[in-house]
Parts: C-alpha cells; structure tokens; sequence
C-alpha cells in the first residue's frame, strides 16, 4: 500500500554540524535534528488538508487521522493508500466509498495544520469540539500496570532518543506491558499513527490503555474516545476542557503519570489502586 517516505529519500532526521557550548568551552560536534515535512492528505483525489508530522508510518497517520476525524467508520473503508514525495512534500492519497468523500469535502479542513495543533483547518465551532460517543466499559488498568508501562516507554522511544525531539504515544495491555510505540514531532500525529497501527491489526481498543509524552489537550481526549478508548494517561497535565470531554465521554483520564505518581481527573473507576 504505497512507499515509505524514508524509502523515499525523506528520512525522519538529519544530522548537521553544530557548535555545542558548556559554559565558556564550546566544540564542533554533529547533532541529529528530527525532521518535519508537510504531509497532504487526498481522499478520493481532492485535497483534504496539509498537516506538518514527522515523516515516519504515514499509512498509520492517514487511516488513524481518517477514523479520529470520522472521515471513515472503520479500517475496511480504506481501500488504498498510496503515498508520493512531491517537491513541496509528501502526498498521502487514500481511496474511500463516494459518500464517506462526500462527509469528508464537508468538514471542509482544507487548511494547513501546524505541528503543536489538533484542530487546525476546522472552520466551525461544530467541527473543532465534535463530542464523540461515550466509550464502553473497557479495561482496567492497576496502579502497579501503569508504573510498569510508564517504566518501559523510554525504551521505545527510538526517534526521540536519537533527537530529543518528538512526542511518543504508546498502547500498553494490562499483564503485557507496551505493545506498539508510534512517534511524531506532534503529540497528535503520533496519537494517529498509534491508533491507525493499531486498526491495521484489528486490535479491540477496549482491552488496553494509551499513554502519551505530552500534555492531555482536548483533541487527544476527542482522538481516543472517538475509537472507544477508555483510558489515557498523559506524563504532563490535562487541560479543563479536556477534562470535561473525558467526564463526558467516560475517558478515564491520568495525567501527571511520572513513576509511582500520577492525579486521576476523569472517571478513576478503571484504575485500580493496591492491586497488581
């Protein structure tokens, strides 16, 4: 289903010449600089919108941003993905039924995204803060299951140890540990990649959690519930609206979660305390 861009010759860092200081001693050394490249999603041939992400798992992004957008109902709608190196960027074309383009044409998000924005190209308010369906039971996750996952996440964060630079979310299942890692420079593509990975394999969204290297904003909240994921842990804090969809929607809602610690915000009756 088309090529990776870093086949393409588009890689997901460069290294450059740098001159590092440490007080009043500086050296000439080489750094590696993650990458950013304008990736243009097309469904059915017409422009949907131009987001900036980190060229890396692009069939993930697409089919993850098509279910969170509700672009599509379901992976089998997909039924190509083809992607391009263009001069300016990166082409993702996906072919999906006639009417799902349709949908599509009418949320209207034709407008660039920038990295650090999740709801970037929305034109109304009714798009921006579409509240998804509440999720189902889901799973349960002990205090114990989320330190451990917390403990395992540095060590796939591949990207991020190279340069410093990019977001990681991560799909955790209770008594597995972590089980898939999609990174990006922004919090929201790589929030994406994970779930469109996730939906390639058929995974049941109810039977694991999502912990992310970033804030809990908003559309992270909107991004899992949309799917029906119960629970999301955020390493940083949560924003008051993103509370309140995950109040909303029945999100259990972690933030703060750094080793023994974290603060439950939302819906705290999937994680278990005092038990392994």
């Amino acid at each position: 289903m088309g090529v990776l861009a870093s086949e393409m010759g588009w890689p997901s860092y460069q290294v450059s010449a740098v001159e590092r200081w440490r007080g009043d001693e500086h050296a000439n050394q080489e750094d590696c600089i993650a990458e950013e490249a304008p990736i243009a999603l097309m469904y059915n041939g017409e422009p949907h919108v131009v987001m900036l992400a980190t060229p890396l798992d692009l069939e993930d992004f697409a089919l993850g941003f098509s279910l969170t957008e509700n672009i599509v109902a379901s992976p089998r709608e997909v039924e190509s993905v083809r992607i391009y190196r263009r001069a300016e960027g990166i082409e993702v074309r996906l072919r999906i039924p006639e009417a799902r383009c349709a949908n599509a044409a009418e949320k209207g998000r034709n407008l660039a995204g920038r990295t650090g924005c999740g709801l970037c190209g929305a034109r109304t308010l009714q798009q921006a803060m579409r509240r998804p369906a509440p999720v189902g039971r889901g799973v349960e996750v002990s205090s114990q299951e989320l330190e451990r996952a917390l403990g395992e996440l540095s060590d796939h964060q591949r990207l991020n140890r190279i340069t410093g630079a990019v977001h990681a979310a991560a799909w955790a299942v209770p008594g597995q540990g972590i089980r898939s890692v999609r990174e990006d420079i922004g919090r929201h593509n790589a929030l994406d990649k994970l779930i469109g990975g996730l939906a390639r394999r058929d995974i049941d969204f109810a039977t694991g959690f999502v912990l992310v290297t970033s804030r809990a904003s908003y559309e992270m909240v909107q991004k899992c519930a949309s799917v029906g994921i119960g629970f999301l842990a955020a390493i940083s804090a949560p924003t008051g609206l993103a509370v309140r969809l995950a109040e909303d929607t029945g999100v259990t809602l972690v933030g703060f979660a750094r080793g023994e610690n974290h603060v439950v915000y939302a819906n705290p009756q999937r994680l278990l305390h005092g038990q392994a």
